[in-house]
């Protein structure tokens, strides 16, 4: 019989090792089924936007941190046409790129909301983590929103906020 109890808890323990879960997104967007081929022409404008996130926040003082799970919205807020986002960077405190989320052309369809999210488990990012989005959309439309919240809750404690984009050069 302890024999069996063993077998029980060895083979529990090499199927935890095999666990493939994503990194940071619980429910992951198949970016393959969001996958475009493309030709731009002189009708579209090309940009980037950086994004601030935050996987932890100081708490205290310098030397404790609190973890914080992370939502980031990519926004197409035109009615009538998609946008197309190229490249989602995630890019660490000392701002190495830890992983690219995508680096294929996307569509996001009008009014539609593309979301990453980054579990309060993920420290790789730390207290000053940050996306860059390399993007396209047709000249008269409006620029891609992206949004990041964070949030966290201990308790009957909850902390949330937010950052916007930024597009830059």
């Amino acid at each position: 019989m302890t024999n069996f109890f063993k077998l029980l808890l060895l083979t529990l323990l090499l199927q935890s090792c095999n666990d493939t879960s994503e990194v940071s997104s619980i429910d992951p967007v198949n970016w393959n089924n969001r996958a475009v081929q493309i030709e731009f022409d002189s009708t579209f404008v090309h940009g980037s936007s950086y994004l601030s996130v935050y996987s932890q926040i100081y708490s205290q003082s310098e030397h404790k941190t609190h973890d914080l799970t992370v939502t980031v919205s990519m926004r197409n807020i035109n009615k009538t046409d998609t946008l197309y986002i190229h490249k989602a960077e995630y890019f660490n405190t000392k701002g190495h790129s830890t992983r690219t989320y995508f680096d294929k052309t996307i569509f996001i369809a009008p009014m539609e909301t593309v979301e990453i999210v980054i579990d309060e488990e993920d420290l790789e990012g730390g207290t000053g983590a940050n996306f860059i989005f390399d993007w396209s959309t047709k000249k008269s439309l409006n620029e891609p929103f992206f949004e990041a919240i964070m949030i966290s809750t201990s308790g009957q404690q909850g902390l949330s906020f937010t950052t916007h984009g930024k597009k830059i050069i």
